[in-house]
């Protein structure tokens, strides 16, 4: 498989009908995020894949990067399809990118909020992995404080995204009329 190094001159235009639908689905995804009391999304049977092979990759790296790359390969994967898509200026694809990106700061939340009462269910260990951070940095008492914060940061990620492609949306629907183009 040859790599493409095609690299548009302009951004993929977002049409009205996918448009809307995209921002439809994503409404619907915050709708249901918002409502899950467990805290664990049907996206984050993918994300706790990809988290425990960080745990792998980073292996090399000493033992608090170990723990901690379950985390990093949550938030590095989405990145890299990021880079990728922006770098072929596919409108729908950043978005994806950066909504599951941002989608990780909700559970990497509740996670982190667990820190001191673990009463989620771990996958390979007794002792989740920010427990031991949050106890190495001698900020395990603020493990609610910390989770909450980046459950925050998870929301309004997710909702710029949702902005963003809105103003899309927007933007290439006006071009579009003006030009005829329906």
């Amino acid at each position: 498989m040859e790599l493409s190094v095609y690299r548009p001159e302009h951004w993929t235009r977002v049409s009205r009908f996918s448009g809307s639908v995209c921002l439809t689905l994503y409404l619907f995804f915050l709708l249901y995020a918002w409502r899950n009391e467990s805290g664990f999304l049907f996206l984050d049977y993918a994300n706790l894949m990809i988290h425990e092979a960080g745990h792998m990759f980073f292996g090399w790296c000493g033992y608090t990067i170990m723990i901690l790359g379950g985390t990093l390969g949550e938030l590095i994967v989405p990145m890299i399809c990021a880079a990728f898509f922006i770098f072929h200026r596919q409108t729908y694809g950043v978005a994806f990118s950066f909504f599951w990106f941002f989608e990780n700061f909700l559970y990497i939340g509740t996670y982190m909020a667990d820190a001191r009462t673990a009463a989620l269910p771990l996958v390979n260990s007794d002792e989740s992995d920010w427990t031991i951070l949050f106890g190495q940095w001698n900020v395990l008492a603020s493990d609610q404080k910390i989770g909450q914060f980046t459950r925050q940061i998870g929301w309004l990620g997710m909702l710029l995204v949702v902005a963003w492609l809105g103003h899309r949306l927007y933007r290439d629907w006006d071009v579009q009329q003006e030009s005829g183009q329906d």
